[in-house]
């Protein structure tokens, strides 16, 4: 009769014990893996393809970043103006700000961003939503340039804007006329806007750097007054770079509470500049406030990186977008996120613009 060494039978007990808990262990991790909620896919509704220079990292770069940081679809749209080259200036200056040259309108920058964008694959196109903006917002014109981008590339667009008015240091650098929201220029092309469904992105600062109270207020409460059936969304909520390095505006929340409360054609971009300085608080946690705002009007806010050319930018601009979001209720976060930008576009309507009607409506001379 052989005997069993009991020593063997305890090393190969051992062993098994010890596959049997690496085999729990692992399927433990997969469960928290599987567990972990998957990153909120994002629209950005203000992406500049180009900069002041009418330059910029193109389609494949944006496409790429966009896909790192789980970005399904964007309203991208070109700079509607020009950094001038002065003579004197030994170098381009590479933003507007760079020096005291003036910046002027520049139309072609439709057209760089159209012949971009039909040069992508099908598919690729089908992630953007395109903006015109190549236009003056005081010059009459405006209307006919929007036509015009519309003729020559039918079926491309799906929006007007970024159309630029107050923007403190960039209005003072602006040759011409003052931009502003209630300009009688812009009158026909919110006009169109609303007879072809197309959301309209407006800057339009509600005050300036040197001033406390909200004076340029009234200027945006008229466009929108007059206009109730154009779709405006409010880049930043009226505020900029260069308002928050001298000042805070109090009273923001409660002011964009007002306004979307009495004007329903109203929506608001999240950018970074309220990330930065209203969105977040000092611990970098979501302000209660506007918290309670988004959730009052969950279907009245959009997000945006507001990035001019360069998209490497684009990590650092969704992370306090993130932040914020994460501060919602789930179904709000999407909201906000993903669904309020696509819910921004209808099917094109059937109603001629202006010039069309007049056209047609134009009795036939008699025959002779």
């Amino acid at each position: 009769m052989e005997f069993v060494d009991m020593r063997v039978v305890l090393r190969l007990l051992k062993i098994v014990f010890l596959l049997l808990l690496c085999q729990v262990s692992l399927l433990s991790l997969a469960g928290v893996r599987a567990a972990e909620p998957e990153p909120l896919r994002l629209v950005d509704c203000e992406i500049h393809l180009l900069d002041f220079n009418q330059s910029g990292d193109g389609f494949a770069s944006l496409l790429e970043n966009m896909d790192r940081q789980q970005v399904t679809a964007a309203w991208v749209m070109g700079v509607p103006l020009q950094k001038l080259w002065q003579e004197h200036a030994p170098q381009r200056p590479p933003a507007y700000e760079s020096d005291d040259g003036p910046v002027y309108y520049y139309g072609t920058t439709d057209v760089i961003v159209a012949r971009a964008l039909l040069a992508l694959t099908p598919e690729q196109r089908r992630r953007f939503h395109p903006f015109i903006c190549g236009f003056n917002p005081t010059d009459r014109n405006a209307v006919n340039h929007i036509r015009l981008m519309l003729k020559l590339y039918p079926g491309l667009w799906s929006g007007i804007g970024e159309i630029l008015t107050r923007h403190d240091a960039l209005t003072h650098l602006t040759l011409g006329e003052t931009a502003r929201a209630d300009h009688p220029a812009l009158d026909a092309v919110y006009e169109l806007a609303a007879r072809r469904r197309l959301p309209v992105l407006l800057h339009s600062n509600i005050t300036s750097p040197r001033e406390s109270a909200f004076i340029y207020l009234g200027e945006l409460e008229r466009a929108l007054a007059a206009h109730p059936k154009t779709s405006f969304v409010w880049a930043h909520a009226g505020t900029a770079a260069n308002i928050e390095r001298r000042q805070h505006l109090k009273g923001l929340c409660p002011l964009v509470g007002d306004l979307l409360e009495r004007y329903p054609n109203l929506k608001i971009l999240l950018s970074w500049v309220l990330v930065d300085h209203y969105l977040l608080d000092e611990s970098g946690r979501p302000a209660a406030a506007w918290v309670g705002l988004v959730k009052r009007f969950p279907d009245r806010f959009l997000v945006g990186s507001d990035v001019v050319g360069r998209f490497a930018k684009l990590s650092g601009a969704y992370a306090g977008i993130r932040a914020f979001l994460s501060g919602l209720p789930s179904k709000v976060a999407v909201q906000v996120a993903h669904d309020n930008a696509e819910a921004c576009f209808r099917p094109p309507a059937a109603v001629p613009d202006r010039a069309q009607v007049k056209k047609r409506a134009k009795p036939a001379r008699p025959a002779e």
